[in-house]
């Protein structure tokens, strides 16, 4: 189990690709970066995304990943706790350090090498706002596990979901909140998660995780209405969720049983809150294109079926390559929808 975990980013892999198959893609440059997360000239390059894109390579950025996003290699390849080994031995001057700092193996590296990389990506245009709704989304997720968890009188498998979103998501997500001028809520967050360590039981404790909520509600509410509610737009951080959700879920389920709760409870989390962005949208959809709709309607009350409580049952409902395909379904009919949207507008 690990002691912390990184929660975004899933987000992150949908957009560090080669826009090359996309109409209007962004650019690559060279920038000086610091050294500690990019240690030579050739992880300095930076990805500039303009919009997301689809059909290309995705790729990770192993200097300064989230845990969520190097648990894909741990998911893949079967190691446990690789992402956060990963992680102790950065930064990295080449992918190819994973081999000869004895991370993995050679053969182990060959499976993954395409995914992988050491360049900075700096995200902007549509990308940018999909990459902070999703970043947002998942704290959100992990406050809804919390407050299950909460509600069962177990506040010790609460107090790592209520740390999550500030020890691990906050930094990644703090300049754009500084660029939306939304109120800073980082000492609201690590007040809880005091709150909940020192005296669990104590009625300020529901009163602080509402008000968490509420921040981070706030903080969505800071993107355009209307486009947090476009379908086109809400689907591409569904997406990114339920990426996430995938990874952590490979990362909670080994020989057969889950072993750890707190992957298995990060998914549940990241699932019910990208369920309750589709129900939002889900009647405009529906419209637009029915036979979808009801394919992603059907593959996520499927896919929520593998979450029967808050607290992991002792073998999962499924494995994680049936909920792979649950996901990929959705991504796929949600690609449809992206892709007539981005057609429509160029028209």
């Amino acid at each position: 189990m690990k002691k912390y975990r990184y929660v975004c980013l899933a987000i992150a892999a949908c957009v560090i690709v080669t826009l090359s198959s996309c109409n209007n893609g962004g650019t690559s440059t060279t920038e000086n970066s610091p050294a500690a997360s990019t240690p030579n000239s050739a992880s300095q390059t930076t990805e500039t995304v303009t919009h997301s894109a689809h059909g290309s390579k995705k790729q990770i950025n192993i200097n300064t990943a989230i845990l969520s996003e190097l648990d894909k290699f741990e998911a893949q390849l079967g190691v446990p706790a690789l992402s956060n080994k990963i992680q102790a031995n950065r930064p990295y001057a080449s992918p190819e350090e994973l081999v000869s700092k004895k991370v993995i193996t050679q053969a182990q590296f060959d499976k993954i090498k395409d995914q992988v990389t050491v360049q900075e990506v700096v995200l902007s245009g549509e990308a940018k706002d999909v990459d902070y709704m999703t970043k947002l989304g998942l704290m959100k997720g992990h406050l809804i596990v919390a407050q299950e968890l909460l509600d069962q009188n177990q506040p010790k498998q609460a107090e790592p979901h209520i740390g999550h979103p500030v020890e691990e998501i906050y930094v990644d997500v703090e300049d754009q909140l500084n660029d939306r001028k939304v109120k800073e809520f980082k000492t609201t967050l690590v007040s809880l998660q005091d709150l909940v360590k020192s005296k669990p039981k104590d009625a300020k404790v529901k009163t602080d995780l509402t008000t968490s909520m509420q921040a981070v509600d706030g903080a969505i509410a800071a993107l355009p209405e209307n486009q947090r509610t476009q379908p086109a737009f809400v689907l591409q951080v569904i997406n990114g969720l339920l990426d996430a959700a995938n990874s952590e879920y490979g990362a909670a389920v080994a020989d057969g049983k889950i072993s750890a709760a707190i992957e298995y409870q990060d998914s549940r989390g990241f699932v019910q809150y990208a369920n309750d962005l589709y129900k939002g949208i889900s009647s405009q959809v529906a419209k637009e294109n029915p036979e979808a709709d009801k394919t992603i309607q059907a593959s996520m009350a499927q896919l929520t079926k593998n979450w029967p409580t808050v607290i992991p049952p002792a073998k999962p409902v499924n494995s994680p390559e049936e909920v792979t395909k649950l996901v990929k379904t959705i991504e796929s009919e949600s690609q449809k929808i992206i892709d007539a949207s981005k057609t429509q507008a160029q028209q």
